[in-house]
């Protein structure tokens, strides 16, 4: 069922690396279509807006109104209320710690240098929700803007069937967002980066979505800030003999049900529990709601790989670098410290990474498709920008103004060379 590898092989790295790039964000095709419908809601508006709507979502208006958000949260099943509020705590108690600082440095020359952290103006916060509602990812997105200090944080949702969901709505009301939009896809993509007559421009947008949206991230960046283009979910599970079966199986079930084209892979020294595991998939997912999407997961891109040292798990890790890692183990520090790239790493057999998907506090707004060699998972520090300011004295310039005359010479700059000897009486 599930494609097997072996560290020791010959072709190992290789044939990994093969494996992983099968799994592309986006296909030109689909990028064709994100780019097709940005171009016509720029020119446009919100008629190209509600087109699409009407086309894809069954939706002929815009905008949340306040009167519709009671009307919905108030159907919402009280015990989803409370786990919403939670995590809302414990989300909130974790990025608090996030503190910017700003720095002040001088020299004695009486030079000064300060670097501060400004927040953002505003954000426009995408939440998925043609097939499913993400509550936690309002939470995971929202509150670290909040924190940061955004004045404005806008978030999109596609409706689900006639409406948006009551958990959603609930969630953004917990986190005092007022401008809500019922749109989706490329085209909220595109609403939030060029403006409507409904919706406003944003500066920055964040959160994951399907094809089309990864899609269309890409094509605006640079007419406004992302916070990284997500793929399909992934999972990297690392087991050996002490590690519950089980949990194990549940663990890679939990997030091949995400989407079929999600990631999972189960790395272990021990060849019995890598088989022991195969089996246990099978008869978990006979009860599973989401059956046909988690098989076809873990047919198309799950992965069995036996690798027998340490040294060999960790490399093989730092390849993949994983969305998500669990070091379902006892003894899990050797393997731990040699671990580079991963967007979060959960360590001990009770650290299921279904629980930092909700409640654990940490971020699951994290890079996909071996991003994690060179992005984070989302935090406060998102939602600022940096500036330096710069205060020179007399003496300063007249001391570093040469060196400056020197390099500039050489790069012939001439301008930038005399904007500095009129400074110093040159």
């Amino acid at each position: 069922m599930i494609y097997r590898l072996n560290a020791n092989s010959k072709n190992f790295q290789k044939d990994l690396i093969k494996k992983i790039n099968k799994r592309s964000v986006f296909s030109d095709k689909d990028y064709n279509v994100a780019k097709k419908i940005i171009s016509d809601v720029k020119k446009n508006g919100d008629k190209a807006v509600l087109k699409y709507e009407k086309k894809f979502n069954k939706n002929n208006k815009l905008k949340t109104n306040n009167d519709n958000l009671i009307r919905n949260i108030k159907k919402l099943n009280p015990k989803v209320k409370d786990s919403i509020d939670f995590a809302f705590q414990r989300i909130l108690s974790f990025h608090k710690n996030q503190k910017s600082k700003d720095i002040k440095f001088s020299d004695r020359l009486n030079n000064r240098i300060d670097y501060k952290y400004k927040p953002l103006n505003s954000v426009g916060i995408y939440i998925p929700g043609g097939n499913a509602s993400f509550p936690s990812t309002v939470l995971m997105n929202a509150i670290p803007a909040m924190l940061a200090g955004v004045k404005r944080i806008v978030i999109a949702n596609p409706v689900r069937g006639k409406d948006q969901s009551a958990a959603v709505l609930y969630a953004a009301k917990k986190c005092g967002v007022k401008e809500i939009y019922r749109v989706g896809g490329a085209q909220a993509i595109a609403a939030l980066t060029y403006g409507t007559k409904t919706i406003k421009r944003v500066d920055k947008i964040v959160g994951p979505g399907n094809i089309y949206v990864a899609a269309a991230k890409k094509i605006v960046f640079g007419e406004v800030g992302i916070d990284m283009i997500a793929g399909p979910s992934e999972i990297t599970v690392v087991a050996d003999k002490t590690s519950n079966i089980k949990w194990v199986a549940a663990d890679l079930i939990g997030q091949a049900e995400h989407d079929i084209n999600a990631q999972c892979i189960l790395i272990s020294k021990n060849k019995e529990l890598i088989d022991k595991v195969q089996k246990e998939l099978v008869i978990q997912l006979q009860s599973l709601p989401r059956k046909k999407i988690a098989l076809g997961s873990l047919k198309k891109n799950g992965l069995l790989i036996f690798a027998n040292s340490d040294k060999k798990i960790s490399d093989t890790i730092n390849i993949i670098a994983p969305e998500h890692l669990e070091l379902s183990l006892d003894k899990y520090k050797s393997i731990l410290k040699n671990i580079k790239n991963a967007g979060s790493i959960c360590t001990g057999k009770y650290s299921a990474m279904a629980v930092t998907d909700y409640c654990a506090g940490s971020n699951h707004t994290l890079p996909t498709h071996s991003s994690a060699k060179f992005f984070s998972g989302l935090s406060v520090f998102d939602f600022f920008k940096r500036i330096s300011y710069i205060n020179l004295s007399k003496k300063g310039i007249e001391t570093i103004g040469e060196k400056v005359i020197n390099l500039a010479t050489y790069e012939g700059l001439d301008g930038h060379a005399k904007s500095v000897k009129l400074r110093i009486g040159e």
